[in-house]
């Protein structure tokens, strides 16, 4: 993937995107209430709340035990020891909030893939991701626990009753992390460019296990928050699969939070996944073989990639992940480029893909068909200016993806090429110049070559037609014939992802979603859960 997230794990937030699109969609199912929805283009400033008094808080401080009682029962991680607590306000989580998105190597990553997402055609080339990014981060907090310092951090403008749902989620990221130290846990993929082929190839094996991890942390914390609520009710996500529709039936509701229903695609798709995707990994594992498999053991053992995350039977099964080989293309791109970045183009990224350039209802049918995808992407030398630099022009773009079967991979080639106008000007379909099943474009960024070679499909942008011929044939031979894909023990992170684990190390759940969802009793009553 383009990018891994911010924090490395250090701070696990419960604030207002990925878990809030999950838990805002459904406390409106379930509460039978529908938000009105803000249509102004800036992100509304949060009502001010009166700080808790002092006896609120103390209650607050002395339902945390109980609720880490609560999350060890219910997870089967053994308490190991109590976990300290601290009141913050509203401009301390704020500060802390901007502080992690400065520093974080992984928000430096994430922010210098912006250029190849949008050469990728998956956001707007006016699009400008960090002020969006902070404006999402800083919507609205629920609470955190922060596992650098060993604290849960509580808020002193919500109400207690409003953040006890909350502490559920987050005493569970404190019990994982007295299992198996989150901090070092949640990172092991790797930092830097690549200048190798041996690092190409390394990036493409491990940078993906952090997303897969992020997304067994946050499903595992959503569960144990679901079954927190359903206490009145006597259920549980385990015994009560009949919820886990209705999660997946609301999930895309955005009228929770003004800045996600803004939101381009691949931002509302990527950060959901580590909770959406994460709960539905979960609870299938504790369908299938019970708690101590869903949390301790998939802690001990957790998957390498975002397809078994999104394919839990495959991971049950131990199934080869989809994984591609790049060659060493480093003699033929470093003369005139630099290595910008190299990662997993995966299910998620193909059906955002195909979603924004053929619909939903494309989408849905073609990316079951992937089979594995790897994209390289270098910058001009010749880009030596910031504005330059910051330009889609400066960047050459490698794409190369493998389908189960080569009508899916011509249904792939045909989607893709009809965007080409959409994200170049200037367009000329080169007809005279193709052969063998090419399609050939010059464009103001330069050539653009897309074939397809039995059921793989090379796609290069903004190298000339000579070199991206050589780089195809390059990568085409060295993958393997019509066998079973090689197994990667973790391939690499895909572009929609990084976000994903940026925002689940900050965590999310929106306050006001939360407030729908726990005041006034049990919602879940109101939908006939009993």
């Amino acid at each position: 993937m383009l990018q891994r997230a911010v924090c490395g794990g250090e701070g696990r937030l419960i604030k207002g995107f990925a878990g809030l699109a999950l838990l805002a969609a459904t406390c409106v199912a379930w509460a039978g209430e529908t938000p009105t929805p803000n249509t102004d283009q800036t992100p509304a400033a949060p009502a001010t709340q009166a700080p808790m008094t002092k006896e609120q808080a103390k209650e607050l401080f002395r339902s945390v035990d109980d609720i880490l009682t609560f999350a060890s029962s219910d997870t089967k991680l053994p308490i190991e020891h109590s976990v300290k607590r601290k009141l913050i306000s509203r401009d301390e989580v704020n500060r802390y909030l901007k502080d992690k998105f400065d520093e974080d190597e992984d928000a430096k990553r994430m922010e210098r893939s912006e250029i190849v997402l949008k050469k990728f055609g998956m956001l707007d080339r006016d699009f400008h991701l960090r002020p969006f990014l902070l404006s999402l981060l800083t919507e609205q907090i629920a609470g955190f626990y922060d596992n650098k310092t060993k604290t849960v951090n509580l808020l002193d403008w919500i109400q207690p009753d409003e953040q006890k749902p909350v502490l559920a989620h987050e005493l569970t990221h404190a019990l994982q992390d007295q299992k198996v130290g989150l901090t070092k846990w949640s990172s092991i993929s790797m930092s830097g460019v690549s200048h190798t082929v041996q690092e190409d190839n390394r990036h493409l094996q491990v940078d993906e296990a952090d997303t897969a991890r992020s997304a067994v942390a946050e499903g595992q914390a959503m569960a144990v928050f679901i079954d927190y609520t359903l206490r009145p009710t006597g259920k549980t996500l385990a015994d009560s699969p009949e919820l886990m529709d209705k999660l997946k039936d609301k999930v895309d509701d955005t009228s929770g939070s003004p800045v996600m229903a803004r939101a381009p695609l691949l931002l509302q798709e990527s950060l959901l996944f580590p909770y959406s995707e994460g709960l539905s990994f979960e609870e299938a594992i504790l369908v299938k073989a019970g708690k101590e498999a869903a949390f301790a053991g998939v802690l001990a053992n957790p998957p390498s990639s975002s397809f078994e995350i999104m394919h839990p039977a495959a991971f049950m099964a131990h199934a080869p992940v989809p994984m591609i080989r790049l060659p060493d293309i480093h003699p033929l791109i470093d003369p005139e480029y630099t290595p910008y970045d190299v990662g997993v183009m995966g299910e998620l990224d193909v059906r955002i893909l195909i979603e924004l350039f053929g619909g939903r209802e494309m989408a849905d049918a073609l990316s079951p068909a992937w089979n594995g995808g790897a994209y390289f992407a270098a910058q001009r030398k010749s880009a030596v200016t910031p504005a330059e630099k910051d330009s889609t022009a400066s960047l050459g773009l490698i794409y190369y993806s493998r389908w189960k079967n080569r009508d899916s991979a011509r249904s792939f080639m045909t989607t893709y090429a009809a965007q080409i106008p959409r994200k170049y000007s200037n367009v000329v379909e080169q007809k005279k110049n193709e052969v063998d099943g090419e399609q050939i474009y010059s464009t103001n960024e330069g050539d653009v070559l897309i074939s397809l070679t039995g059921t793989g499909v090379f796609v290069g942008e903004g190298f000339d037609l000579t070199l991206a011929r050589k780089l195809r044939d390059n990568i085409v031979s060295v993958q393997p014939g019509t066998g079973p894909m090689r197994q990667a023990s973790a391939p690499a992170q895909e572009p929609a992802l990084l976000m994903g684990r940026v925002f689940a190390s900050f965590g999310s759940v929106n306050a006001k979603a939360l407030e729908r969802y726990t005041s006034r009793g049990s919602r879940l009553k109101s939908d006939g859960v009993r």
